[in-house]
């Protein structure tokens, strides 16, 4: 990936205008594109899954649509994202989450995206309220056949990765896997996936949680799977300082992420060209404990690009790319 001579793109993955965080109402397709648009991204990273991208919803004047909109804005579709679980050991419920990625799969070629972002177990999500949480989905994925071995839920796991990649590789798509818990909790056991399944059509996404935010484990995650990595997430809440320069500050109990400007500096060393997408994914807290608007959604997002724009071009200055 040496030798790279186009910039790292910068994108708003969909799920940020979802509707599950803040109290308005989602943003419709059109909307997420014109916002992002309007905010300057690269282009966007639509979630599959109600009231985004799901393929049931989306017939082929929908699709084509999309396409028509996004050039028509000058935006990219570089990747659409799944929310599987391939670690359930009932067949029954591994066979309908390996038809859900294989209509995702046609979803993503349909749009023209390079890759389709997936997950080893998501746990998914719960609403209350018309309000996300994580909490309840993710203690009953704990609960949920706890006499159940990992190495067992692991097999199942890369068995339905088997199948997907083949699945990918029929229409031209590369899966991402995300280094997300439960069950793949960090780059390392991406890697492990990936080399179990050994696919072309089964590569990386890196996400940087707290756990793994050090200078030392970035630069060993850089260093070993740069080859694999074709999609980069970040998240988080953003303040400015008195110089005017933006950090990273805690959200929603979440710690804050003190080394992101190290990862795009390793990415870019080694030639990264890819997207870095931005995801606002976790409940929005006004001052009084109520459910926030879209409004402070919007401003973190804005802000999020400028940091995220902020990193790339300082990371360019220090390793210039070559033509």
């Amino acid at each position: 990936m040496t030798g790279n001579k186009n910039k790292m793109k910068v994108g708003l993955y969909s799920i940020t205008y979802l509707g599950c965080w803040f109290k308005d109402r989602p943003l419709t397709w059109q909307e997420v594109l014109r916002k992002a648009k309007d905010f300057g991204f690269d282009g966007v990273e639509f979630d599959a899954k109600r009231p985004h991208a799901n393929p049931m919803d989306w017939d082929q004047d929908t699709r084509k649509a999309v396409v028509d909109y996004a050039g028509e804005l000058g935006l990219e579709l570089p990747a659409l994202a799944a929310n599987n679980n391939f670690a359930s050991p009932v067949a029954e419920e591994r066979e309908a989450q390996l038809l859900m990625v294989r209509e995702q799969i046609k979803l993503a070629a349909d749009l023209g995206c390079k890759s389709l972002r997936v997950f080893a177990s998501w746990p998914g999500i719960t609403l209350r309220d018309g309000w996300a949480n994580y909490d309840e989905a993710r203690k009953e994925w704990a609960n949920g056949w706890r006499g159940v071995p990992k190495l067992i839920r692991w097999n199942y796991m890369t068995d339905c990765f088997k199948e997907a990649a083949r699945m990918a590789g029929d229409y031209g798509i590369v899966l991402a896997l995300q280094n997300h818990e439960p069950l793949v909790g960090n780059w390392r056991d991406c890697l492990k996936v990936v080399n179990e399944v050994d696919s072309p059509h089964l590569k990386i996404c890196f996400d940087l949680p707290p756990h793994e935010d050090n200078v030392e484990n970035i630069t060993t995650a850089i260093n070993t799977i740069g080859h694999l990595d074709i999609l980069f997430h970040y998240n988080g809440e953003f303040d400015r300082l008195p110089n005017g320069k933006l950090h990273v500050t805690p959200s929603f109990g979440y710690p804050s992420i003190h080394h992101y400007g190290h990862l795009v500096n390793e990415l870019q060393r080694i030639g990264y060209d890819g997207y870095l997408n931005w995801e606002f994914c976790h409940c929005v807290i006004d001052k009084n404990g109520n459910q926030g608007e879209i409004k402070y959604v919007d401003e973190q997002t804005k802000l999020a690009l400028e940091y995220m724009r902020e990193l790339v071009s300082e990371a360019e200055r220090l390793y210039p790319s070559t033509t």
